[in-house]
């Protein structure tokens, strides 16, 4: 224990009051010791000190590994550390900003074997988009999933709000979708709409729905003057 306190502080001079007392002493191995000393540098919460120590049989004299600071069960740690694809989120892709896409992306197929939506495939065809890519099943479905459960599907706060039967699909604002999205998405085409210019399911609403009318009161009928003539004197 005593060597392995030595070694460990001529191999950090620089923190030698960093290192705390001794915890333990773990069996790696046949001769094989590793010495656990407690770590006192300021943000090391749980970390401590190791030295590993051994001798060769039928020796006396004991060899010094290594040296290490190691994280301890409660020890604060980095976080796991995440590739920048995954880190990614809605919204995070901003002016100036370049998100290149995988060449594997299974959102997306080569356009040679078309898509697997008529219409769409119609309409690309006709004005020659030549894309090198299309939307695929997947990515479709995906897109679709994600829009029907966010802030401009039926569950959403403002659709909730909407009269029973303000629903997107009998507005006359709501621009379908071209394809097979066309069932169930459109775009929102009312500037006084919360989700003017954005996609909207068929079943999402909200109070500017194009069918709701307000009766107003009728104006009562003129029934004589405003004012009492009768107290003056006609001249």
């Amino acid at each position: 224990m005593d060597l392995a306190r030595e070694a460990l502080l001529a191999s950090i001079p620089e923190a030698a009051d960093s290192v705390g007392k001794h915890t333990e002493a773990v069996a790696e191995g046949e001769r094989l010791v590793t010495h656990f000393f407690e770590c006192l540098l300021a943000g090391y919460r749980g970390w401590h000190w190791s030295v590993t120590v051994t001798r060769i049989s039928r020796s006396k004299h004991v060899t010094v590994c290594e040296t290490t600071l190691l994280p301890g069960s409660d020890a604060l740690t980095t976080p796991e550390w995440v590739p920048w694809n995954e880190r990614l989120q809605p919204g995070d892709v901003g002016v100036g900003d370049l998100l290149p896409t995988a060449p594997d992306d299974d959102r997306l197929a080569p356009a040679y074997v078309l898509s697997d939506d008529p219409a769409v495939e119609e309409v690309s065809w006709e004005i020659g988009l030549g894309r090198p890519r299309v939307l695929s099943r997947t990515g479709r479905l995906d897109a679709a999933q994600r829009w029907y459960e966010g802030e401009h599907g039926p569950n959403a706060p403002i659709a909730k709000a909407a009269p029973d039967n303000a629903q997107c699909a009998g507005c006359g604002f709501f621009l379908p979708l071209a394809g097979l999205l066309r069932q169930d998405f459109g775009v929102c085409s009312n500037e006084y709409a919360a989700d003017d210019g954005k996609v909207v399911t068929g079943d999402h609403g909200c109070g500017a729905f194009s069918e709701l009318f307000v009766e107003t009161p009728a104006e009562p009928e003129p029934t004589g003057p405003a004012y009492d003539d009768s107290a003056l004197d006609e001249l």
